[in-house]
């Protein structure tokens, strides 16, 4: 079978003329917590700085100096930062159609006209033909069509054959030369592979992909050959998955490819700062239904992607044996080899990937009848599948090793590239959507419908809901208004229901499977830590073990009468993963699919929807050009405060913006923010030490001073509590007396005026969860009287009792009741009213692994409160109902969860950095 490859090499963005309409032709044959750290580099592997022919400088020699120095004025191509910012705000964040900017910019003309002034652009042709003109970031769409040239049937065939396929692509190395120039990566890029050990037991930890063996081993590969030597592996991760972006006209499906390098670091690539970038748009052949299965047609298919991929990687080729000179963004010329690394993929693209059939292992040889029969099994490589291919026959290799033999990866023409050991870790994919959401909670339903019946299964199942729907509010964490009752689930769905399920079917499902849920869930939140280290890897090795033991109840009951499942297997391969590509957040499949949302669902949305892809490619080199720009900018300084302030600034007036305008606020705390919507994102830079602040906005409708707070709470104790809060705050260092022995008389007094805010924010070190740059992560912790205009908020919180201990040894649970401010002696304390809550026991829940506590109470039952300073809050907690064997009460609901239950889990699931304090 051939393919014929036509190549149009036409500017994507000359929209005058139709896609494809003169093209070239050629034939392309189808071939069958942080630690000490240190670091070792083995001089073989380290890369040197070069000068721009690729002669090696002597170490310490600074980078040269740019040919053409721009001063912090030249806004080229735009007159000035207004111009900029407008371009960014109207074409990246508001996204407005053409025809509302010409009228924006409209009226904007309008109210200028008495004073002589124009608004930055006259209409949107001048918005865009600017943007056009920027002269970073360009890298042009090209295309070519691929059509079926094998011998076609006598009379009539199927229409598939006489299609035409369209490809869409950018110049990969071009991409990948402008990431590795990019100054925004400068300090967060690796320049050779490393292994990291901690100075405590010499343990190895993981963390981006050249901290770990593949990177290592790949770069003994490069330094082999003389030409090579100290030249820098630069590794291309690749990743592709079809989505959909509107059912509602037509299914309309496009297959993106996306392409990021390994050097960059994964906190990089999880912030979605361009280091991942769209390289291509790959063709979806499609056929009537009468062909659809026919084996020819599925052939084809198949291995146009793989051929696809080829024709587009193939300008990396030569980069791959032969060394290239690159500049870098730390200024320094850099001699590199390619070379291809990871392909990000779910379990059907894997599939499609190694050439494969469905059911079996992408990564090993276990017979597809009883995956986990052989936790040894074989794995795969390409010179054991070539050999098979030569010694068996089509139907041998099919049935007995699941290998389509008709079929050759692309990766068999690039050297040092074989799929089986390319093919990342997917957590959202293998582990979230498909062995916790499309298996446990699925298997639970059955053996709850099974063990029951019909009749009482459906009630527990809705109690289930029930739980779920009335689980507290917390920070980031979606709320489930009809518990699990919906039919479309995303995978940020999936992984918002991880973090509640577990306490909400305890009670109604035996112990196995609790515990079989525990062992789970600490697998996967301990493969999803932002560094792993041999410890780690111990402790996932001990959750999965345990996993397995446990999750036999569903076959001895009957509910499922077979674990050899793909994605259930997978998990096996996480340790082995883990060594090869380090920790696998920063290969995860959850990467691309956010970045469908900017680089094809909002572009698709945005065009006319006729001929929609030629817009998008369009739109899509726009946002590049646009992000390079301020990346210039920025790296020049000139975008280090906002737009206004500067101005201000210039014109002498910046005391007055700081003190009287609001706008130049840098981090103003937003006034609210939904329970669906993710945590606000932090790219400032890295401080270990957590730090709680009071919000900016003082609550005007609510109590003014001590008393009037006093009534407002039912807290008749508060001024008491003021007063020994005084007392703590005050006292002298050398002053070692128990406060609780001190007379209320020896305290100091204060019943004046005080201000009472609804938000706290807390900023902490979280580089596992959604966090910036630097890992910093921004919460916000509510205790307001009325929340949404439903119901009052009191959030839980973790307290720092100054103790050494770590985890939650070292903390205290609390509830805020209201959080507070007040001058006494000259000095402004910000305060919080907390109710406590006491540990049960002295180890977490065998069941769940979660600590329970219980509302603490003080003399004649009373609730135990204190005052407390906000910079002892580290950050918010949640809490789950200790639910037990007991239907829930209708009259339950989220609001009131925390006020109707005795005693509660500590719940370690929401977020990856409580469990890590918390377990």
């Amino acid at each position: 079978m051939l393919f014929k490859f036509l190549v149009d090499t036409r500017d994507a963005s000359d929209t005058s003329k139709p896609l494809l309409d003169a093209p070239n032709t050629f034939f392309l044959p189808i071939p069958l917590y942080l630690p000490d750290l240190q670091r070792t580099m083995s001089t073989i592997r380290e890369g040197h700085p070069c000068d721009k022919h690729g002669n090696f400088l002597p170490d310490g020699t600074p980078p040269p100096p740019t040919t053409e120095p721009k001063s912090c004025d030249d806004w080229t191509p735009f007159r000035n930062r207004v111009e900029f910012e407008t371009a960014e705000f109207l074409y990246i964040q508001n996204q407005m159609p053409a025809n509302q900017a010409d009228r924006l910019l409209n009226l904007w003309a309008t109210t200028l006209l008495k004073h002589g002034e124009s608004p930055p652009f006259a209409d949107h042709q001048d918005l865009y033909a600017t943007i056009d003109s920027i002269p970073l970031g360009e890298v042009k769409w090209q295309g070519f069509s691929c059509t079926y040239s094998d011998e076609k049937p006598d009379g009539s065939y199927p229409p598939w054959m006489d299609g035409s396929y369209d490809v869409w692509y950018r110049d990969p190395r071009e991409v990948v030369r402008n990431m590795l120039a990019n100054p925004a990566y400068s300090d967060e890029m690796d320049y050779r592979p490393y292994r990291e050990y901690s100075t405590d037991g010499d343990k190895r930890q993981f963390r981006d992909l050249m901290s770990a063996d593949w990177a290592w081993e790949q770069a003994d590969i490069i330094a082999g050959d003389p030409e090579t030597l100290g030249s820098t592996f630069v590794p291309i991760i690749l990743g592709s998955d079809k989505t959909t972006v509107s059912v509602a006209t037509g299914n309309n499906e496009y297959y993106p490819l996306y392409l990021s390098i390994g050097n960059v670091h994964n906190n990089v690539r999880r912030a979605h700062r361009d280091a991942v970038a769209i390289i291509g748009f790959l063709a979806m052949p499609k056929t009537t239904k009468e062909y659809a299965q026919d084996p020819r047609f599925r052939a084809f298919r198949r291995q146009l992607f793989h051929c696809s991929l080829s024709r587009i990687l193939n300008t990396l080729k030569s980069g791959m044996t032969k060394p290239e000179v690159a500049k870098f963004g730390d200024g320094h010329f850099w001699r590199v080899i390619y070379g291809l690394g990871p392909y990000i993929a779910d379990y059907e693209e894997q599939v499609l990937l190694a050439c494969i059939v469905r059911r079996w292992c992408t990564r090993c040889c276990a017979n597809r009848k009883d995956l986990d029969a052989d936790l040894d099994a074989l794995l795969r490589c390409r010179d054991h599948t070539e050999a098979l291919v030569d010694a068996g026959t089509y139907a041998q290799l099919w049935l007995e090793f699941g290998i389509i033999s008709d079929l050759v990866p692309f990766t068999n023409d690039f050297p040092r590239a074989d799929i089986y050991h390319l093919i990342a870790p997917d957590l959202l994919h293998q582990i979230i959507k498909g062995a916790f959401k499309d298996h446990l909670v699925s298997w639970v339903e059955i053996y709850i419908m099974q063990t029951h019946g019909k009749c009482d299964g459906l009630r527990i199942l809705d109690d289930i809901d029930h739980r779920i729907a009335a689980v507290a509010s917390f920070a980031g964490l979606r709320r489930f208004p009809q518990g699990r009752g919906f039919k479309q689930w995303t995978g940020d769905d999936s992984k918002a229901l991880m973090k509640v399920y577990l306490a909400a079917i305890e009670g109604h499902v035996p112990q196995a499977i609790v515990r079989a849920f525990r062992a789970f869930l600490e697998f996967c939140y301990l493969v999803r830590r932002n560094t792993i280290t041999e410890s780690t890897l111990a402790e996932i090795q001990d959750a999965l073990s345990r996993y397995h033991q446990h999750r036999t109840i569903f076959v001895e009951s009957g509910a499922i009468t077979t674990f050899s499942l793909p994605r259930q297997h997978s998990l096996v391969h996480y340790i082995y993963l883990i060594w090869q590509f380090g920790a696998p957040n920063g290969l995860c499949s959850s990467i691309t699919e956010s970045k469908h949302i900017k680089a094809v669902k909002e572009p698709w949305r945005r065009s006319s929807k006729y001929n929609a892809l030629g817009q998008m490619l369009v739109t899509n080199q726009r946002l590049d050009k646009l992000a390079a720009a301020r990346v210039d900018f920025a790296n020049r300084g000139m975008l280090d405060s906002t737009c206004l302030a500067a101005e201000l600034e210039a014109l002498g007036l910046a005391d007055t913006a700081s003190n009287n305008n609001p706008n130049v606020e840098v981090h103003p705390l937003p006034s609210s923010v939904a329970d669906e919507a993710p945590v606000p994102v932090d790219h400032g830079p890295t401080v270990l030490q957590a730090h709680t602040r009071l919000a900016w906005t003082v609550q005007r409708n609510r109590a003014r001073n001590v008393l009037a707070l006093a009534e407002e709470l039912n807290l008749p104790r508060f001024p008491d509590l003021i007063r020994r809060f005084l007392f703590e705050q005050t006292r002298r260092p050398d002053d070692d007396r128990d406060s609780a022995e001190i007379p209320l008389a020896g305290c100091p007094r204060f019943e004046g005026q005080i201000s009472v805010f609804n938000s706290a924010s807390s900023r902490f070190y979280a580089p596992s969860d959604i966090s910036g740059i630097g890992g910093m992560r921004v919460e916000h912790i509510r205790a307001c009287p009325l929340w949404r205009n439903e119901a009052p908020r009191n959030d839980c919180i973790f307290i720092n009792i100054g103790s050494s201990t770590e985890g939650i040894r070292g903390l205290e649970v609390a509830r805020v009741r209201a959080f507070f401010s007040f001058k006494y002696g000259g000095e402004i304390f910000p305060c919080a009213i907390v109710r406590w809550f006491d540990v049960i026991g002295d180890s977490p829940d065998e069941d769940t692994g979660m600590w329970m506590v219980h509302p603490a109470y003080g003399a004649n039952r009373a609730p135990l409160h204190s005052i407390v300073h906000v910079e002892t809050i580290y950050r918010a907690a949640h809490l789950i109902p200790i639910y037990g064997t007991h239907f829930f009460s209708p009259n339950i609901n989220l609001h009131t969860s925390y006020d109707a239950f005795r005693a509660y889990y500590v719940n370690k699931y929401v977020d990856h950095h409580t469990f890590e304090i918390a377990s």
